[in-house]
């Protein structure tokens, strides 16, 4: 087993008898393969994980050669994490960080701390995740098993732009298991089943993967796994409500080779999600069904022609329940009202996403250019419901209909040690519902120049990079058109926003990548990513909520108590105050990013690193970003033992609070274990948050009483494979 930027790949034949007799496909096949054909040879080999072909790149880079901060994890570093959401997925990766509150089963992605309303796009197959739900806590959430996952790979900044429109950011995208990585070579078909525990929260995680390849041009691949978790212990003990879950989860893939050089998968991946709100007094399942079509054609013989097509829906039903009576403003009525035991709050999102795109390869004298091209469209709906009308719990969440789309072209230019990345994006949205619309476009460029300046010697792997690029994110159906009141305890109105601008993000990126093999024996290697990142975004929206009445439309009823009931009793507060998600001035975000691992055979060691500081500059002046997470310093070691049959080690990392946190820096040790005994039986265990400090994510620790994470949490697993 490798260590955490290691991973074994075994690549099963992709085509027939026929095709290896092939002279054309026999050269490609021949020693050694060429990265771009590893998917048409049947090959097994050890690869580090920075020097993995990488789905998230359209170009068929490895993270290590990307002139960008891109990080990819491995099946093997999942199965050693033992995650049991998507917080556990991402622990010690750069730039990259996740807010759950205490809906575990429920994530948001920051990436350099930006996140909610698609400045992080997020991907699943192909297929974006643009759910968003204006609220407390998290408001972009996403839903994906992480024993559905294969791989995952994350690229920062807006650098991404060729994977949609919006994503300032950065894009996570996560690629779910297919039978072609889940089989061994050769094999015709495979069932694995597993089953995890972790102590704190007395959760029980139980899944079964089973795949067949009926024919050399047809396989499929099922997966299912459920989890059961109790709330879960903070590290001074006390119990966190509403963070106990119950997930159903599965996954269904079949891929067909049409051709020699063809591909198509067709997948369907869904969950049922159920969880519990306001200290047990509402609960909410929700519903996701992802159906995915990818197709790929990539011809080694024909440089002009790398042609990709995705096309997906993805729909989520997200359902709230009152388990108990509740005192909720009424503003059609302008009085409380009790809204029943059983009443229920409906948010509906469809998403229909399109992407295609294709590279060619022109040769220029001594000049090979990458150009790559294509486009996007994707459209949301959105239905909402209440129990009653002008009430409840989420009146003012709008309906309404936003289509985003695009049109890229890039030119990677390439001479001896020289490489040039040309970018231009043109992005355009329109948004609508009853009474208002809003619609724009802008063309947003790329401009990188990377240099390896030696060619031989130990800094032959050497090699640097400057980037301009800017992104362009559209406001969302939420921002645009929320309408309505908050209806509980502090009232006041919430006012649509036809007008907001869309978000543009301009930002300076430089960096090194570094690789080497031999370093100090034969069998050592050495790679290295890091990046200092300058990233301004004009017309930075957020939430305004100190707007006074009789100013800017603010009509609200002036401060003071509401009174309701016989005999009277103070059930509200009118703020006399109205919110509005605005245009703020700018925001302004720095960092720099480490990622390094050394591995020698018998051990391994890592570094990673993320400092990252937010500033909001407004009519007031500036103020800290409350989503910036955490500076922080990740060190992991490991050795192999009796024959790498067992691995060892261990994780520390040290956490600084942001300005404007109110929680405390803390530092979290984590140690694993990992045990194959057999072919096919392997056990893991896992101790996180060895010492149950007791800590909070910033990004929940703001402005309000912090969610505390959990305690020591041990977690032990079996897998077997039949």
């Amino acid at each position: 087993m490798r260590g955490v930027l290691l991973t074994s790949v075994a690549l099963g034949t992709l085509t027939g008898a026929a095709m290896a007799q092939d002279v054309a496909q026999a050269d490609l096949c021949a020693a050694p393969v060429a990265p771009e054909n590893l998917a048409f040879c049947d090959v097994s080999q050890d690869v580090m994980l920075l020097d993995g072909i990488t789905v998230i790149s359209r170009t068929g880079e490895a993270p290590i050669d990307a002139l960008a901060s891109v990080s990819r994890i491995d099946a093997q570093t999942l199965e050693r994490r033992m995650p049991s959401s998507a917080n556990d997925v991402f622990f010690g990766a750069p730039g990259i960080a996740i807010q759950t509150d205490a809906r575990r089963s429920a994530s948001a992605a920051n990436i350099r701390g930006l996140q909610d309303f698609g400045r992080v796009q997020v991907i699943v197959d192909g297929a974006r995740q643009n759910f968003n739900r204006y609220g407390h806590g998290t408001g972009s959430m996403f839903f994906v098993d992480p024993a559905l996952l294969d791989t995952v790979e994350v690229i920062r900044g807006p650098v991404s732009n060729t994977y949609g429109s919006g994503a300032i950011g950065g894009v996570v995208m996560f690629n779910t298991k297919s039978a072609e990585t889940f089989l061994d070579p050769g094999a015709q078909y495979g069932l694995e089943t597993s089953v995890n525990y972790d102590s704190n929260a007395q959760g029980i995680t139980t899944s079964a993967t089973g795949a067949v390849r009926l024919t050399e041009s047809f396989d499929v691949l099922g997966n299912v796994v459920w989890r059961k978790f109790d709330d879960y212990t903070a590290g001074d003990g006390t119990t966190v409500p509403d963070s106990g879950f119950d997930v159903l989860s599965g996954l269904v893939k079949a891929t067909l080779r049409p051709t020699e050089f063809s591909k198509l998968d067709l997948g369907w991946n869904g969950a049922n999600n159920e969880w519990e709100e306001l200290d047990g007094a509402r609960a909410v399942d929700t519903t996701q069904n992802t159906f995915s079509a990818r197709f790929e054609h990539r011809d080694p013989t024909n440089e002009l022609i790398d042609f990709h097509a995705n096309a997906s829906v993805n729909m989520i039903d997200y359902g709230a329940v009152n388990l108990t009576d509740l005192s909720r403003y009424s503003e059609q009525d302008q009085a409380f009202v009790t809204v029943p035991a059983g009443a229920e709050t409906g948010y509906d999102l469809t998403t229909y996403s399109f992407d295609v795109w294709n590279t060619s390869v022109i040769e220029t004298g001594v000049v090979r250019h990458e150009l790559t091209y294509g486009g996007d469209i994707v459209h949301d709906r959105v239905d909402t419901s209440n129990p009653i009308d002008g009430g409840g719990e989420d009146p003012y969440n709008p309906a309404g209909s936003r289509t985003v789309g695009g049109l890229h072209l890039q030119d990677k230019a390439s001479f001896e040690w020289l490489e040039v990345i040309a970018g231009l994006r043109y992005d355009f949205y329109e948004l609508e519902s009853e009474g208002a619309t809003n619609s724009g476009s802008r063309l947003s460029p790329r401009f990188t120049v990377g240099v390896s300046p030696f060619e031989e010697g130990p800094l032959s792997g050497l090699q640097a990079y400057a980037t301009y690029a800017e992104g362009y994110r559209s406001p969302s159906i939420t921002e645009t058109l929320i309408d309505g009141t908050h209806p509980a305890f502090a009232i006041f109105p919430f006012l649509p926003n036809p007008d907001l601008d869309p978000e543009t993000a301009k930002t300076w990126e430089f960096g090194v990548n570094y690789a080497i093999d031999g370093l100090f024996n034969p069998d050592d290697s050495l790679r290295l990513k890091g990046a200092y990142f300058h990233n301004d975004v004009d017309n930075y929206i957020g939430m305004n909520d100190a707007i006074p009445t009789g100013t800017g439309g603010c009509d609200a009823p002036a401060a003071g108590p509401i009174f309701a009931g016989s005999p009277p009793r103070m059930v509200g507060y009118n703020m006399g105050t109205c919110a509005q998600f605005q245009n703020y001035a700018a925001a302004e975000i720095q960092g720099f990013e480490l990622e390094a691992m050394y591995d020698q055979g018998g051990w391994f060691a890592g570094l990673s690193t993320s400092v990252i500081e937010g500033t909001l500059i407004d009519a007031d002046g500036e103020s800290p970003l409350t989503t910036i997470p955490t500076t922080q310093i990740t060190a992991q070691a490991g050795v192999r033992l009796l024959d790498e049959a067992l691995v060892l080690g261990g994780e520390v990392q040290r956490n600084w609070m942001p300005e404007g946190a109110v929680a405390d820096d803390f530092t979290l040790v984590n140690a694993f274990a990992s045990y194959k005994a057999t072919e096919n039986v392997s056990f893991n265990l896992r101790v996180d948050n060895l010492f149950d400090v007791h800590y909070a994510n910033p990004l929940t620790a703001s402005t309000t009483e912090p969610v505390y994470e959990p305690g020591r949490a041990i977690k032990v697993g079996a897998t077997v494979r039949w």
